[in-house]
């Protein structure tokens, strides 16, 4: 499936006329392939060895006009980072209050529930509904062992 999604993301990209230069083509690769919602500096940090003529300034651009073209979105967590996710089949998020860890969660009837959200804002407050971001929040596993909580 990730091949899949990078040629899907390859093709939305060349239709919009975006050019595909090898380092973006390895962030969004990378971005594919990876579940743990990377910083840009972790991109960088990720790739730098692997990709020539790459910089911060390169990953922090790329990601941007990924975020532009709706490839990607960017998540806040607890440390005011930011963060980024390929959003390439539907999903939400669950961000530990303690440690910031951001998981994704998967659920079959998430884009009825989404589309059921998004029909009720247009119906109660007029906005044209572009997209949306749903996030719960909780202690992860590992922090509430940790807390002694579990």
């Amino acid at each position: 499936m990730p091949n899949d999604d990078y040629q899907h993301a390859l093709h939305k990209l060349r239709e919009q006329k975006v050019r595909l230069t090898p380092q973006r083509r390895t962030i969004l690769q990378y971005l594919i392939s990876h579940h743990n919602h990377p910083s840009a500096e972790m991109v960088y940090t990720a790739l730098k060895d692997q990709v020539d003529n790459i910089s911060v300034a390169t990953v922090y651009n790329t990601l941007k006009l990924f975020v532009d073209h709706a490839l990607v979105i960017e998540l806040k967590n607890g440390d005011g980072s930011t963060h980024f996710d390929f959003f390439g089949h539907p999903h939400y998020h669950v961000v530990c209050d303690n440690c910031g860890k951001i998981t994704d969660v998967f659920d079959d009837q998430f884009a009825s529930i989404s589309k059921s959200m998004e029909q009720t804002t247009r119906d109660k407050t007029g906005y044209l509904v572009t997209g949306n971001h749903i996030e719960m929040h909780g202690i992860c596993p590992e922090c509430q062992r940790k807390l002694h909580l579990i």
